[in-house]
């Protein structure tokens, strides 16, 4: 009977990742090399306050990570804000959530394709774009059905790869500003606010688009049912992942604020941040380029293994047919369906989507994921709780608020599609539930091992 009871035991989630994995994860999925891409944008939009508008954007994703972290305590599945909202909220919401994530997590490995397969075209313009797509894509789904710890040793390679390529740059810079001639102190405090070029409309416009160099701690918490301790370690995590890449991108654009100042205009905006390595080190030109490919590389491929194990979330919660995405290789212990839908959607989207349109639409669903979580902290910890603190209200609030402003600051092009993406997934639960009359999803969770 023993082993009768064995054999027909449901195939789990193995927990094999630390706390150091965890963060190499969400590090690798923000890319320590985020600032780079929206550097010329952020200093035009902020006026050349590219440094305040990092820092205050971090502030923001703080709040929404420790919200995160403090709700990834409470259920410890690979739900992520898909759970927390339909546990503490409403399961319709939650299932709507989980929905707007699952929009979020899918953009990001498409646009990810696409911009590793242009960039990747520059570099070998005889092999056609469509050739890149397949073998980006075909990577990325490959090397994510192998299993998480090869998931995460890659992620570990990634990261040191690209933190030695910020350490040059960064030798180059200084090197640079030390030899180039300047004025005083003011010359080093300009970055963080030049009295002749400050707006405080400006430096809040760069801050909107600077919380994208954030985009992706949220998938952290996808990975509960993996790590080890997940109680103490998600919250960790998640809030040190914020604060890891909040410090690397503002010193980053900070020597690069240094090296180009904002009275000087960009060659081109979108790569502004190439030409200021070429200033600081005429090779840093194709290294930096060539990094930008392999962070987005190795984002895409960790936006695909959290996009996964959503959808594996959502299946074994019956939000989605159970029978497909409710299900985990035996072998691998990985969701393999699910891994390899996300790689044939996103293909897809590849020669589809423009990386500009997928990567605003990416914003819609991933800002409404931070408001849900948010305010599920708030029912948790403040509204259910008879004791009633400041500290369990104030900063979920904030995060909520926070998010809110940047979700109605999104351009109408990424609000319509985001928006035709809602109505999808709402009439789908409609018509799974008879006009949500019956049970929409089971949040019943595995028992903890």
């Amino acid at each position: 009977m023993e082993s009768g009871r064995t054999a027909t035991a449901p195939t789990r989630l193995r927990r094999s990742l630390t706390l150091w994995d965890l963060i190499l994860y969400g590090v690798i999925v923000i890319q320590p090399v985020a600032p780079m891409s929206v550097f010329g944008v952020l200093s035009n939009r902020g006026h050349g306050h590219v440094v305040t508008t990092i820092l205050i954007a971090m502030l923001g994703m703080l709040l929404t990570a420790f919200s995160y972290g403090r709700m990834a305590r409470v259920y410890p599945s690979a739900g992520s804000a898909f759970t927390y909202v339909g546990q503490e909220i409403n399961p319709v919401l939650g299932y709507v959530t989980g929905w707007s994530m699952v929009m979020d997590y899918m953009l990001n490995p498409m646009i990810c394709i696409i911009w590793c397969s242009q960039q990747a075209h520059v570099f070998a313009p005889h092999v056609p774009y469509w050739v890149w797509a397949i073998f980006f894509a075909g990577v990325f789904t490959t090397l994510n059905i192998q299993g998480v710890k090869t998931s995460a040793r890659v992620n570990t390679t990634l990261a040191a790869g690209m933190g030695a390529v910020i350490s040059i740059f960064f030798v180059a810079a200084a090197r640079y500003i030390f030899e180039t001639p300047h004025g005083g102190a003011e010359f080093f405090t300009r970055p963080f606010y030049d009295p002749h070029l400050f707006s405080f409309r400006a430096v809040l416009g760069g801050t909107s688009i600077a919380v994208l160099t954030y985009i992706g701690f949220d998938g952290i918490s996808t990975l509960s049912e993996e790590a080890e301790n997940p109680r103490r370690n998600i919250l960790l995590a998640t809030v040190l992942t914020c604060l890891v890449i909040g410090i690397l991108s503002a010193v980053e654009v900070y020597a690069a604020q240094l090296i180009w100042p904002a009275s000087q205009p960009f060659p081109n905006e979108d790569t502004a941040f190439v030409s200021v390595a070429q200033r600081a080190w005429p090779p840093l030109f194709a290294v930096v380029g060539f990094t930008l490919l392999i962070a987005n590389f190795g984002s895409g491929m960790g936006a695909q293994l959290g996009a996964a194990r959503l959808l594996y979330g959502m299946g074994r919660s019956e939000a989605l047919p159970k029978s497909f995405f409710g299900v985990v290789d035996p072998l691998r212990r990985v969701p393999r369906n699910n891994v390899i839908f996300v790689g044939v959607i996103a293909l897809a989207g590849a020669f589809l989507l423009s990386y500009g349109l997928g990567a605003e639409m990416l914003n819609f669903g991933a800002l409404i994921a931070f408001m849900g979580v948010n305010a599920a902290a708030v029912v948790h910890y403040y509204i259910r709780q008879d004791e009633k603190k400041l500290l369990n209200l104030l900063p979920p609030v904030a995060g909520f608020l926070i998010c809110l402003a940047l979700w109605l600051g999104l351009s109408r092009p990424a609000k319509i599609a985001g928006a035709i993406w809602m109505a999808v997934g709402i009439a789908f639960g409609a018509w799974k539930t008879r006009g949500f009359r019956s049970s929409l999803i089971n949040f019943e969770l595995p028992e903890e091992s």
